[in-house]
């Protein structure tokens, strides 16, 4: 069962906060959540959540390039 939690942050902090969770695709409430779940110690973040938004499509004019994506990403 979930509870409501009121907190206070710097002004600043708020906009920034928000932005970091929406990047992750997450809401402000459920990084909250995780954050406090991690500092209890109540099991580590899974693998894809830690790496989530870490890695970007290469890019490459390399033909080795070129056949590694056809081979392993077809």
């Amino acid at each position: 069962m979930k509870q409501k939690l009121t907190i206070t942050v710097e002004a600043g902090l708020l906009p920034a906060a928000k932005r970091y969770a929406r990047s992750r695709g997450v809401s402000l409430s459920s990084l909250v959540e995780q954050s406090l779940r991690e500092m209890a110690g109540e099991g580590a973040s899974s693998f894809t959540s830690r790496w989530r938004g870490k890695f970007r499509a290469a890019v490459h004019d390399d033909p080795r390039y070129d056949a590694l994506a056809r081979k392993y990403l077809s």
